[in-house]
């Protein structure tokens, strides 16, 4: 099933060179970074990885739609923080690369049980996870 935008509030646009190994810069000139594959991908490791900005990408969008929902719920999410791991390999028998992504969630001073279903709540409203719903493994873990 395909979601679509009812009405578009914002355009991010991004221009990449070089792929991998190369860099990524925005439009408006707020990202110019060299990107550059991880060690353990054989990469040289001195630049960011695409991962790594998709892991900072969806960690920010997910704390903004927890923050969301926890006021809508009249709930305490100061201090509140959210890691998201993005991890890369092969899929159908080396054929490809897919995703997998862990959101490492830590609301302090909430009840587990409330924080759980925050956290569910946000990934209903967060556009990262409506984007990668039924696309690829995404955990939540509440800290």
């Amino acid at each position: 099933m395909t979601i679509a935008v009812e009405k578009v509030l914002y355009t991010a646009k991004a221009t990449a060179r070089g792929g991998r190994d190369g860099k990524v810069a925005t439009n408006d000139g707020k990202l110019d970074v060299v990107v550059a594959p991880p060690v353990e991908m054989g990469g040289n490791g001195k630049g960011t990885n695409p991962e790594q900005l998709f892991a900072a990408g969806y960690a920010a969008c997910f704390h903004s739609a927890l923050k969301l929902v926890a006021r809508k719920a009249r709930q305490d999410a100061d201090g509140s923080t959210v890691t998201a791991q993005v991890g890369i390999g092969p899929i159908n028998g080396g054929a490809g690369y897919g995703l997998e992504v862990v959101l490492e969630v830590s609301l302090p001073g909430v009840e587990r049980a409330v924080a759980e279903e925050l956290v569910a709540k946000a990934h209903e409203v967060c556009p990262y996870s409506n984007a990668t719903r039924g696309n690829i493994k995404v955990d939540l873990t509440v800290a």
